[in-house]
């Protein structure tokens, strides 16, 4: 090799990517922003570069491509198509990303454009935008919300939003549409305050919900009026609400948008099948069953059945409906949500239960009203209960999602000769203490602080 390299990164562990390999100690050389040589083992002789990383006591791996994530552009926000996040949390959110690890991201709210993407102001993240402008997804977010869809929004395809860059389809369906967590942090908790002045927790929304319409979004599964007023009465909202008031409450917030939601799955299913993007789809109780019925119809389409640990799922349902799908070719994405380290409203037993199946294929945070951990810490999480290999746990962030997302990662994902220099700098104990990023070549966080946004190539 005669080049000068732009950085060269030695003495840490690298993971690739693959699924497979790592090397104990290796060094990688980066110019022009792609990796120019991955050489295992111990340097023996000395490497030209303009500027070397010490990575002795870390982890070297690929940058985490995170395919389901809400809220990082400044347009219509989730599948109910909502007034869009304000700048400030914006760039929150970004950097969040950005700290944890996250090189690439996929925002899968479904109805931003091109221009919005470009009205944030600069970020070293790279921020990509998905498409599900179709006839039934804007009328399930316009029941259900729909505050941020204006009529250049409502005039978009999925054909002329992919011809502008759009790099995936979906999400399909989403919490606010199909009674998952977003009724439960913002939709039946605002009903209820508009209803009778009182704020409840997240938990009590979903226990409403699950008491009246089930887990699986059927009225007739809902318990009768006894057992109703004793879960008001153990929720302390017996003094504000009647059975009958309570049942009005949660079925207007809750059922409008199903059947218009669900209708949006073949609608993207047959784009998929068309066009050869991915899809992703909210997976829950009130969806799998249509998910698995597209998926018989549209075999040629590909289909990511997202958050698959989904909340509503007990841990036996997620694996029987997970083997099912993957069964049938459908990729099966697990989100952080909160339920790694947070706990909010989420707890780890179906992430646990997919990952002890195998039946994993890629790793997100989704959104979690905005405190999802990060993918790392499940990384993390999956390593030290021995589920997984170092190995073939970061590669359901990096390597894995390159593969089943090729429009968004076909050139990343990977730490090999000609690929995008997209590269992260962690902890070998524990993978979620990130200390540098590089992105492109690029450093631009280095001991755990992002760097000004004119900060110097990684040289």
């Amino acid at each position: 090799m005669t080049a000068v390299l732009d950085c060269l990164i030695h003495g840490g562990a690298v993971i690739t990517g693959d699924g497979s390999t790592c090397l104990d100690t290796a060094s990688v050389g980066l110019l022009h922003g792609y990796v120019e040589m991955v050489l295992p083992g111990k340097l023996e002789q000395p490497v030209s570069a303009r500027q070397t990383i010490d990575a002795t006591g870390c982890l070297v791996f690929p940058g985490i491509i995170n395919a389901h994530a809400h809220n990082c552009v400044i347009g219509p926000s989730m599948p109910s198509g909502s007034a869009p996040p304000i700048p400030a949390a914006v760039s929150w959110q970004r950097n969040r990303h950005l700290l944890s690890g996250t090189t690439t991201l996929l925002n899968v709210c479904g109805f931003a454009l091109p221009q919005e993407l470009e009205d944030c102001d600069p970020h070293p993240l790279d921020v990509h935008l998905s498409t599900a402008h179709s006839p039934a997804n804007f009328r399930a977010a316009q029941s259900v919300d729909g505050a941020g869809l204006r009529e250049r929004h409502l005039c978009m395809t999925i054909e002329l939003a992919l011809a502008m860059g759009a790099k995936a389809l979906g999400e399909v369906g989403g919490g606010q549409t199909l009674g998952g967590g977003a009724q439960e942090y913002r939709f039946i908790p605002e009903a209820v305050k508009r209803f009778t002045g009182c704020d409840i927790h997240p938990h009590v929304a979903r226990r409403l919900r699950d008491a009246i319409v089930g887990r699986y979004l059927r009225p007739q599964d809902g318990v009768d009026d006894d057992e109703l007023q004793a879960v008001l009465v153990s929720c302390r909202l017996a003094n504000v609400l009647t059975p009958t008031s309570a049942r009005d409450l949660i079925v207007a917030s809750v059922m409008p948008s199903v059947d218009l939601a669900l209708a949006g799955f073949e609608e993207l299913a047959r784009h998929s099948e068309q066009t050869g993007y991915p899809a992703i789809f909210h997976n829950s109780t009130p969806s799998v069953g249509t998910l698995l019925e597209i998926s018989g119809k549209h075999p040629g389409a590909r289909l990511v059945a997202g958050h698959s640990n989904h909340p509503m799922f007990l841990p036996e349902e997620a694996v029987a409906y997970a083997t099912q799908l993957k069964e049938r070719g459908v990729a099966i994405d697990v989100s952080t949500l909160d339920c790694i380290v947070t706990r909010w409203r989420n707890h780890a037993s179906n992430l646990d239960a997919l990952v002890s199946s195998g039946l994993v294929d890629t790793l997100s945070t989704d959104f979690a009203g905005g405190h999802w951990d990060a993918i790392l810490e499940a990384i993390h999480r999956i390593i030290r209960k021995q589920q997984m290999t170092p190995a073939a746990a970061i590669a359901l962030a990096t390597g894995n999602v390159a593969r089943i997302f090729p429009q968004l990662a076909a050139d990343r994902g990977l730490i090999e000769k000609g690929r995008r220099a997209d590269l992260v700098i962690a902890d070998r104990t524990n993978c979620a203490r990130v200390r540098e990023v590089i992105i492109k070549g690029k450093l631009v966080v280095a001991n755990g602080a992002i760097l000004e946004r004119s900060g110097p190539a990684c040289r």
